[in-house]
């Protein structure tokens, strides 16, 4: 087996540290903007806040960047107990500390301050299917139809658990988030694509079916899976805006007012006049569409679509199949948030409380994207270059 050469005693990625900055700047820019146009917020200051809560986060990174792979694995199920206990305790903690926002019970509120525990559970999730990937393929070198349908179903329960006690609460967001990890995992397991193929026509039947009760029998659904009606609504305002502009599209049209509104180059900073409720978490694409244009939102796009082809670079210079998986993960976890929440700022896809990574203010959303960011510069922290590799070469 080829040993590794020596390492230099500090390996830090200065290239992704610096996609972060500048994610972190958009971030404060926007938000202030926002602050500058809605006098809803008082004397409170969001832009000091989010600066607070991204130092914390650094703090967090740095911390993770220092666990390699194996201890990562080690600590795998762990931190996914953890995760499912905090979901499980939010669940049947009282009002008093996890009150009800917005018909949905996902925050626990303590001391002034708030925490979602769905947004670190959605990296433990990463790590945790990045194990069980890696273990498996470890046991199982000669793949087979059954090994294959083994793995999925390994991974299938280890996913239901969580979703489950995310749709309970009810977070329809968040569980799709969770859904799209474990289909970009599941790509690049290394189960046969037909099974793939075949699980893929399952779950888009399954969707269609769903639809089609949250058009036609609502009530099925509610009374089984517990949906409260506010989540079908958006449904509904998403179908036929115009007919439910005064209360379940009422974000979605004033979204898209701002960021037509914005036209090439915006109207500047501060200078937004399309009123949207707490623009500057969910919806804080259409503060950025407004005050500065289709020029930056493209700005922002690119900066992320950076993001991710570098997270892709990383995945395919690692020497570790673990460290590949948990890059796919990460991969997963920022595109789908991305796509989720530009998508129905425009109207391309139905409201979900889902935030722009990095750039939405809140501190949950935050530190579970930083937490997973700190994945990523472990891996470059912890690289290995192999003698007799290519990269001798």
């Amino acid at each position: 087996m080829d040993s590794p050469k020596k390492q230099p005693p500090y390996r830090f990625d200065y290239q992704l540290a610096f996609i972060v900055f500048l994610l972190f700047c958009i971030s404060c820019i926007s938000i202030y903007g926002a602050q500058l146009t809605s006098s809803q917020y008082g004397a409170t200051s969001h832009l000091i806040k989010q600066v607070l809560y991204y130092i914390v986060g650094i703090g967090v990174a740095i911390t993770v960047m220092f666990f390699d792979s194996e201890q990562l694995r080690k600590m795998s199920w762990y931190l996914y107990g953890f995760g499912i206990l905090l979901l499980i305790f939010l669940a049947i903690a009282p009002e008093s500390i996890a009150r009800p926002v917005n018909g949905a019970k996902a925050w626990f509120q303590i001391l002034g301050f708030s925490f979602q525990p769905a947004e670190i559970m959605k990296v433990f999730l990463i790590i945790q299917l990045s194990t069980l990937i890696h273990d498996h393929n470890e046991k199982n070198p000669n793949r087979d139809l059954r090994s294959d349908l083994w793995l999925l179903l390994k991974m299938g329960m280890v996913t239901t658990v969580p979703i489950l006690l995310i749709v309970k609460q009810p977070d329809l967001g968040t569980a799709l988030v969770i859904m799209a990890i474990l289909t970009g995992l599941i790509f690049v397991s290394g189960i046969a694509w037909r099974i793939i193929l075949l699980g893929t026509s399952l779950i888009a039947m399954f969707i269609t079916t769903i639809f089609y009760l949250v058009i036609n029998k609502p009530e099925i659904l509610e009374k089984y899976l517990g949906i409260k009606q506010y989540a079908f609504y958006r449904i509904y305002a998403w179908l036929e805006p115009e007919k439910y502009q005064g209360n379940a599209a009422y974000h979605l049209i004033n979204s898209m007012k701002a960021i037509g509104s914005g036209q090439i180059f915006g109207k500047g900073l501060g200078q937004g006049q399309v009123y949207i409720p707490e623009n500057h978490t969910d919806f804080i694409f259409a503060v950025i569409g407004e005050q500065f244009g289709f020029i930056g939102v493209s700005i922002l796009l690119s900066v992320y679509f950076v993001l991710i082809y570098y997270l892709v670079k990383v995945a395919l210079e690692s020497n570790e199949p673990f460290n590949s998986y948990i890059c796919a993960g990460v991969i997963s976890l920022f595109a789908f948030h991305v796509f989720q929440n530009a998508g129905m700022t425009v109207g391309l896809l139905p409201i979900t409380g889902i935030p722009l990574p990095l750039v939405s203010y809140g501190g949950s959303s935050i530190l579970g994207s930083m937490l997973a960011i700190g994945l990523i510069f472990g891996i470059r922290y912890h690289y290995k270059v192999y003698m007799f590799s290519n990269d001798d070469e």
